[in-house]
């Protein structure tokens, strides 16, 4: 059966059996639905109902009906687009297709669409290239290598179709740099290991084909593993509303309970002794108060409308398409527009505290750019306007980009040998490949830069290297290549020159090679000065040095180095002692200041999300001083900042912690000691409540922080830490990425924003809205995100006290008609209140109110503060719509019930009859309601005030049909009010009752409005006073930051960051025999031939 399984994998929540029955349960999580589900079967029932059943039906059907299709909307745009690949014969197939035990064919530059053991490529010993920029963020390519049998024995398709092998490997797991397996296949057994996998997510570079089998698909890939579960995401003010409702359905019963209480004992007193009122049945007092409580649930239903939900829904999809609309989040050069792939999570981008951002390709563009560069003490610092012209080399890359002639000027006279040997170094002391393939971005633009100013790398073997050195092809002879690592921080080459002379080239980062410097070495203060000039200016750094060898000295280093090659154990421990034996009384030349392109605007909009106490961790797979870096150039982390946290952990534990002086102090203070760095202990937590304890402490350390970045975490570990935030300070979270390993971080945040760039579209599909650049994230949050929540609040205050105004008149009508359920306006007007008078103007305010422009909004981030506080809307908000509610609902029956007891109207007659008591209250209901909003309108259109007039002609129009003597004479039973309006509007004195129901119930507000913004304004008040001038003012300029010579945290971030390069492939040639004859690759081809875009 395992063999069955295939390679489809979903990012979507239904299919076609699942949705109607999962939509339904999802939509009757939500309290009010449930609500009106029951009483519609309430209304079924002949002695309770006070109106018919299909009044609830239809909105119910409606509500769920439209709901149901914005929900599938939303659905499809996420379901995974299908791609194809090549699968006896090989045929095209789709990824689903697949299964585990298939053979499949890869070309360049195709997707791999399942865990994949390489068997074969069209490279030499079936060497094949991957980018696993999705799976941990670094662009720099990968090699797999199939096992030596497979690559002799399976070339041919015959071959493959006959390949029998059997595979015994590890359970499906998560775990991206382990895997562990057998072949058993003729009679012998082969190790395979993660060298020998290519990992759904990568991308096939720089190799034309290759064979694989097909170990691991669909949920079972490692990708997947760590991707997590589809979430359902509700916003905090749907789970507010849903407690809101609670308290409203307990404000419902207890209402209910005392009136049908107020029945029992009026029944008792009067209804059962009046002779009149006898209605024939048998029913005690306590049975006639229970049927009147059943009533009264139905008659106050509207406490919580049903047109709630449908409303709130049409808010967000208009919010999603402005979203969606926005010119100023269009990416021109990519054609991307930004996109709201939801339509339920708006106003909670405007309440989000925490972002998590990925940093590859959601920071940076993931290309490194050679800026600058100190050659034997002289700075070549100056930056001219006007780009430097390389048309005299014809080897020159015409994207490279540098300003500063004087080092042309000093390159093409040939007089300053230093130059000369500076960008012989980079030509020569790297690990690049073929087509210019390189280990790291940054020696990739090394090379590029060397090959620009003359010294072109062409093609190297097992034991040589080739260049062209100002149009002169020389070659050397490789004696030995001493490779990059982690703890060495350096990389160190030993040639013969064609004269004989040997010679070790050294480039690694300032901290190494100083210590190792010669100390007749020159030009080290003037190095130090320009490392000092690069750090500041955030450049990637590294020191370039050389040292010549004597032949005895060689030959005798030769034989020790022989000796740890060969070593059975701690073979590279014993490769490290015998390379610094040799890598020492270095001779510096200069120092290289390389750039990692962030992309536009990405500190600036950190500083304004800063500004709005959104607090920005970064989350990434790379190594520690490659984010920090970053941190720095994107200006996360600054000289004066107080508190950093720096943290990475393959265990998911803290292993380094940075703390400024304020933390020791405030420790000091309170009488702790200090935390050490690394901690004593890095087991694993003994038990549960341990393991909980360390969560709690890692995310009240990191939370003190001004800035947090934490390294080397999987795609698991991102999703962990946005979870603990979640479950320990309760806060509102998004997550940025762009690539596949940002998904399940994107899944588990509040928000998922994904970033359409240079990874694939993995991060897209899973993510809740997209867009193509890191600073559109300042307009989204700032701007829509605010301007939504905003809005919803307002709707959803201004909608609760409507429907409280409205629904309690029936409660005060109570005690003057023997507490019977009767209604207190006619059934027409309380079928259309929510749905024609009054929906219109609140409607039009949740899509289209602001209180300050877009512009505003992003000048003044700390107008942004109220969403993440929930200021707006809450329980003490929800109260004081009740108040106000049950304050309007008063004087709109009391005052026109004081004026019909003692009225007489023009032709001698009193209508102080009920119906026209109800036409008065509903007429003061709907004037009050729709000026109510207009005060609460903060920006006015046409389209606002056209609504406020509309509904008011609405009801009007609407009411005088529904009253006239046509209408009755077609329904005679079901318009009863026939001529009551045109009666009872005809009285100058019930025209001036309605004016002072309406001037009674909106003078409090005006003097509240008025006090709150003259005596306590808040943030956006002040704004909104002195909107024109803000307006009017140009923002100040940004200042250059101070130079600080005495600064001496240089970021060699090429040599802390830079992977272990290809030494061990280069000398065990492997790479370099070719089975055809292939001629040398044109250096004219860009290194930038390898990155994900082409």
């Amino acid at each position: 059966n395992y063999f069955t399984l295939g390679n489809g994998i979903k990012t979507y929540k239904y299919n076609a059996l699942t949705f109607i029955p999962l939509n339904l349960f999802e939509q009757f999580k939500r309290v009010a639905n449930l609500y009106f589900l029951a009483l519609l079967i309430l209304q079924i029932i002949p002695e309770i109902t006070t109106l018919p059943w299909y009044t609830t039906l239809v909105p119910l059907v409606l509500v769920l009906g439209i709901t149901a299709i914005k929900d599938l909307v939303d659905d499809l745009v996420k379901e995974k687009m299908t791609e194809t690949f090549s699968k006896p014969r090989f045929q095209e197939s789709k990824w689903m297709n697949i299964h585990v035990g298939d053979v499949v064919r890869l070309k360049k530059n195709d997707h791999i669409p399942a865990d994949i053991l390489l068997l074969s490529s069209s490279n030499p010993n079936s060497l094949c290239y991957v980018e696993t920029a999705e799976l941990d963020g670094e662009t720099n390519l990968k090699f797999k290598m199939g096992l030596k049998i497979t690559d002799e024995r399976l070339q041919e398709e015959r071959q493959l179709a006959e390949f029998d092998a059997m595979i015994v490997c590890e359970e499906p797991n998560n775990r991206l740099d382990k895997f562990t397996g057998t072949m058993r296949w003729r009679k012998d057994r082969f190790p395979l290991d993660l060298d020998n996998m290519m990992l759904r997510g990568c991308r096939i570079r720089n190799t034309d084909a290759c064979h694989g089998l097909v170990i691991f698909a669909g949920a079972d890939t490692k990708i997947m593993r760590n991707g997590g579960k589809t979430r359902f995401k509700r916003t905090k003010i749907d789970e507010l509303m849903n407690y809101m409702v609670y308290s409203i359905f307990v404000i419902l019963i207890l209402l209910c309970a005392g009136l049908a209480i107020g029945n029992s004992f009026w029944y008792e007193e009067v209804g059962s002794r009046a002779w009149y009122l006898k209605d024939g049945k048998d029913q005690t007092a306590s049975y006639r108060g229970f049927l009147s409580f059943w009533g009264y649930i139905i008659v106050l239903n509207t406490m919580v409308p049903i047109s709630l939900y449908v409303s709130v829904e049409v808010i967000r999809l208009g919010q999603s398409k402005f979203i969606n609309w926005d010119l100023q989040m269009y990416y021109q050069e990519k054609d991307t527009p930004a996109k709201a792939r939801t339509t339920t999570l708006n106003e909670q981008l405007g309440q989000i505290e925490y972002i998590f951002s990925d940093k590859t390709g959601t920071l940076t563009q993931n290309i490194m750019a050679f800026k600058k560069c100190t050659i034997a003490g002289q700075e070549h610092l100056h930056e001219d306007k006007k780009n430097l012209d390389f048309s005299w080399n014809k080897h020159a890359d015409s994207k490279f980009e540098y300003l500063d002639h004087s080092l042309v000027a000093c390159i093409r006279s040939k007089k300053d040998k230093d130059a000369l040997e500076f960008f012989k170094l980079l030509s020569l002391c790297h690990t690049v490949m073929l087509v210019y393939q390189a280990a790291s971005p940054d020696e990739g633009a090394l090379v590029t830069a060397a090959r620009n100013f003359g010294f072109v790398f062409l093609s190297r073997t097992q034991d040589t290297i080739t260049i062209s050195e100002m149009d002169r092809e020389m070659t050397y002879e490789v004696l030995a290549l001493l490779d990059f690592n982690s703890d060495r921080k350096r990389m160190s080459v030993i040639l013969r020159f064609p004269d004989g002379r040997i010679r070790l080239y050294c480039k690694g980062a300032d901290t190494v090679i100083y210590e190792r410097l010669s100390p007749n070495s020159k030009h080290k203060e003037e190095t130090q000065t320009a490392l000092d000039i690069f750090a500041n200016q955030t450049l990637r750094t590294l020191c370039l040095c050389y040292k010549d060898i004597s032949k005895q000295e060689f030959d005798a280093w030769a034989k020790k180095h022989k000796d740890a090659s060969v070593a059975m154990g701690n073979r590279e421990a014993a490769l490290d002692r015998v390379y610094e034996q040799i890598e020492n009384n270095f001779m510096m030349i200069g120092a290289t200041a390389i750039e990692d392109k962030l992309q536009d605007g990405v500190p600036e909009t950190i500083a304004k999300l800063a500004k709005a106490d959104i607090k920005i961790w970064v989350l990434t797979g790379d190594k520690k001083e490659t984010a920090e870096n970053i941190g720095y150039s994107c200006e996360l982390l600054t000289d004066d900042i107080g508190e950093v946290l720096l943290c990475f952990s393959p265990q998911n534990e803290i292993l380094y912690e940075k703390k400024k002086k304020r933390r020791r102090l405030r420790l000091k203070r309170l009488g702790k000691r200090p935390v050490s760095a690394t901690p004593h202990d890095s087991t694993q937590p003994i038990d549960d409540w341990e393991k909980e304890s360390r969560q709690v402490d890692f995310v009240n350390m990191a939370c003190e922080c001004e800035a947090v970045i934490c390294c080397r975490v999987t795609p698991k570990q991102k999703a962990n830490v946005v979870s603990l935030v979640k479950k320990y300070k309760k806060a509102v979270t998004l997550s940025i990425g762009d690539g596949a390993n940002d998904v399940n971080m994107i899944k588990t945040a509040d928000i998922g924003v994904g970033i359409s760039g240079q990874e694939g579209m993995q991060a897209v599909m899973s993510s809740d809205y997209a867009f193509a650049q890191f600073r559109y994230l300042e307009r989204l949050l700032l701007v829509h995100g605010r301007w939504s929540y905003i809005r919803m609040c307002k709707f959803l205050r201004y909608f609760f006290f409507k429907n409280f105004a409205f629904t309690l008149v029936h409660f005060w009508y109570s005690f003057f008609n023997g507490f019977s359920a009767q209604v207190a306006y006619e059934d027409w007007f309380i079928t259309l209140y929510n749905v024609m008078y009054s929906s219109l103007p609140v409607l039009l305010v949740g899509l289209l109110d602001q209180d300050v422009n877009d512009k505003l909004s992003r000048k003044f981030p700390k107008l942004y503060l109220p969403g993440q506080q929930g200021a707006l809307f809450n329980y003490k908000n929800f109260f004081i719509s009740l108040f106000h509610g049950i304050f309007t609902s008063l004087v709109v029956f009391f005052i026109p019930y004081g004026a019909f007891l003692q009225t007489m109207g023009q032709d001698g007659e009193a209508p102080s009859d009920y119906q026209s008591l109800a036409v008065v209250m509903a007429s003061s209901l709907i004037f009050t309601v729709n000026l109510q909003i207009s005060l609460e309108t903060s920006y006015w259109t046409f389209v606002n005030c056209f609504a406020v007039l509309c509904s008011i002609a609405i009801y009007f129009g609407i009411m005088f049909d529904i009253h006239s003597a046509g209408i009755h004479v077609i329904f005679p039973s079901t318009f009863t009010f026939t001529g009551v309006a045109p009666n009872a509007l005809r009285q100058p004195y019930l025209w001036l009752t309605i004016i002072l129901t309406v001037g009674i119930s909106l003078l409090p507000v005006i003097f509240i409005q008025f006090l709150c913004k003259t005596i306590w304004p808040s943030v956006g008040d002040n704004v909104q006073r002195n909107r024109k001038k803000y307006e009017a003012e140009e923002e100040e300029k940004k200042k250059p930051a101070p130079f600080q010579r005495d600064r001496r945290s240089r970021r060699s971030a090429y040599a802390f960051s830079h992977s272990r390069g290809y030494a061990d492939l280069i000398a065990s040639g492997r790479s370099i025999r070719r089975r055809p004859a292939a001629a040398r690759p044109d250096p004219r081809d860009s290194i930038t031939e390898v990155p994900p875009g082409q």
